[in-house]
C-alpha cells in the first residue's frame, strides 16, 4: 500500500521518516511516517486518492510557519505543498499565486508590478495557501481584504472555484479549518500604486516587524489569538510571565506574545506546557481565555 502511494506521487520529493523539525519554523516535532512534496497539483490528487484508498492519513502542511508538530510526529503521510506548487502570474492589477507561492514573493511580484495593498503581507513567513487558510493578516489588513477567488480541491477531489464570501474568512479563521478542503490556487486583487511608496511602506512594516518582534529565534510568529477588548501580549505580561522558560522554550522577552524556540533544541512538549501555564495563568488572573494561533498537530 505503501509503495502505491509512493508511486502515484510521480516526480514529487517522496521521504520516510522525515524529522518534521527540518520543515516548520519552530525547529521542533518528530518524524513523518511518509514525507511527500506535490511537484503538481495531479500528483497531489494522485498521492491523496491512492491514500484514500489504503485508509492513509494525510496532513497538509503549508510552509511550517504556523504549525507545532508534537514530538511524536505525523502519522501517515505528510503533504508538504511548497515549492513544486509555487507559480506566480501578474496580469494587470491581478496575481494569481499557487498556494505553494511564499507571501514574501507574491509581495515582491506585487512590487515588481507596482501593485499596492499586499504589503502587509511581506514579512508574513507563511505561503499562499497556508495564509487562506487562516485568513493571515499583518498590522490591520487580512488575506480577506485582498482575495479575489481560490480554487479548491474538495472533499470529493474535484477542483473547484469559490468566491471568499464561501470561505467564511474572520480573524485567522476560515471554513478551510473544518471542511477539509484544499487550497491549490487563488488570486488577489490590488490596485496601481507608486513603486517607489510601495517600498517605503514594505520597508517600514519591516522596520516594526525587527524593533518588535524576537525574529533572531525559531518560533511559529503570534502564539496566542487576540482575545476580543484584550491583547494576548499584555495580559501574559501582566501575569509576570514575560522571559519564563520551560526547558529550551521560553516567552520571549522582547514580545510576550511569542514563545519561542530560544535554546534552538526546545522540543514540542516544551513548548506545548508554556503554552498551557500562558492559558492557565492568565485565565486564573483575568478570567480570558487564551486561544492558540498555532495549529498544533501530530501525536504526543
Amino acid at each position: 500500500m505503501v509503495d502505491d502511494i509512493i508511486k502515484s506521487a510521480g516526480g514529487s520529493i517522496v521521504r520516510r521518516n522525515e524529522p518534521m523539525n527540518c520543515h516548520t519554523s519552530f525547529r521542533t516535532g518528530g518524524q513523518a511516517d511518509i514525507y511527500i512534496s506535490p511537484d503538481s497539483i495531479e500528483s497531489l490528487v494522485n498521492v491523496i486518492k491512492t491514500a484514500k484508498e489504503s485508509n492513509y492519513k494525510c496532513t497538509i502542511l503549508g510552509n511550517g510557519s504556523n504549525t507545532l508538530v508534537k514530538d511524536g510526529g505525523i502519522e501517515g503521510i505528510v503533504i508538504q505543498i511548497s515549492d513544486g506548487l509555487s507559480e506566480i502570474y501578474v496580469s494587470e492589477n491581478e496575481i494569481t499565486a499557487k498556494s505553494g507561492a511564499l507571501l514574501s514573493a507574491v509581495s515582491a511580484a506585487a512590487y515588481e508590478n507596482s501593485l499596492e495593498g499586499f504589503e502587509f503581507a511581506s514579512g508574513i513567513p507563511g505561503s499562499f495557501g497556508g495564509a487562506v487558510f487562516m485568513n493571515a493578516g499583518a498590522y490591520g489588513p487580512e488575506m480577506k481584504d485582498v482575495l479575489k477567488w481560490v480554487k479548491v480541491l474538495d472533499e470529493n477531489l474535484n477542483i473547484k472555484t469559490v468566491l471568499p464570501e464561501e470561505l467564511k474568512l474572520s480573524y485567522r479563521n476560515s471554513i478551510l479549518q473544518k471542511n477539509g478542503w484544499i487550497v491549490v490556487e487563488g488570486c488577489i486583487c490590488l490596485k496601481k500604486g507608486i513603486k517607489s511608496d510601495i517600498a517605503a511602506k514594505m520597508s517600514e512594516l519591516s522596520r516594526r516587524r525587527r524593533d518588535k518582534q524576537p525574529l533572531q529565534y525559531p518560533s511559529a510568529g503570534s502564539t496566542f489569538k487576540r482575545p476580543e477588548g484584550y491583547f494576548a501580549a499584555k495580559l501574559i505580561e501582566d501575569c509576570g510571565l514575560k522571559g519564563v522558560q520551560i526547558g529550551g522554550a521560553q516567552v520571549s522577552e522582547k514580545h510576550a506574545g511569542f514563545i519561542i524556540n530560544k535554546s534552538g533544541s526546545a522540543t514540542s512538549r516544551d513548548i506545548l506546557d508554556l503554552i498551557e501555564l500562558c492559558r492557565n495563568t492568565v485565565k486564573l488572573k483575568f478570567n480570558v481565555e487564551l486561544i492558540p494561533e498555532v495549529r498544533i498537530i501530530g501525536r504526543d
